[in-house]
């Protein structure tokens, strides 16, 4: 008896470990793809960024400074490689944009400007699908993130846990135009 006894604990123990196993497995595979959805919203940005950069600078020659920011940002934001420094990078070009955007408010036949005007409704949208992916994927880690404290997998597996890519909501470019004055 003692013998069955032991095969069906041996067998239990070994179907839960499988089948913890085949959990994190497969959150980290979630995480990975919610990360490539991420890194595809992220290029659309930056590849929208250059011809928003170019109309305004076709109406703001003087505003160098502004256009300066906007690409620094965006190249620190494209060579950024941890999550972490990605989610700084991704701040300051948020806050560069934000910038270039109020510079545009000072030039009326610019706001006017239907290119720029579509170059603007592209960019809010592109926002958007940047904040619905980021919101996947940090659901994405926080499961991988409390499977892992729960069935002790960072210890028993060496799951490591991942970082969330946090902006700060202050960063995120507005759906409104910025008000500017002189």
């Amino acid at each position: 008896m003692s013998t069955y006894l032991i095969i069906a604990v041996a067998a239990v123990i070994s179907i839960w470990t499988i089948v913890v196993f085949n959990t994190f497995v497969s959150r980290v595979y979630g995480v990975n793809t919610a990360w490539a959805n991420v890194t595809v919203q992220l290029k659309r940005r930056y590849d929208l960024i250059p011809d928003l950069v170019e109309t305004v600078k076709g109406y703001a020659t003087h505003e160098s400074s502004a256009f300066e920011d906007v690409s620094k940002a965006r190249s620190a934001a494209m060579g950024a490689t941890t999550t972490l420094d990605k989610a700084l990078a991704e701040s300051q070009l948020a806050s560069a944009t934000k910038s270039l955007l109020a510079v545009a408010e000072a030039y009326p036949d610019l706001k006017a400007n239907t290119n720029f005007l579509e170059l603007q409704k592209s960019l809010v949208g592109i926002e958007d699908s940047i904040q619905e992916s980021l919101s996947h994927y940090n659901g994405s880690v926080r499961d991988l993130n409390v499977a892992a404290e729960a069935y002790l997998g960072k210890n028993l597996f060496r799951f490591k846990k991942m970082d969330l890519f946090e902006l700060r909501a202050s960063d995120v470019v507005a759906k409104e135009p910025a008000e500017v004055r002189f």
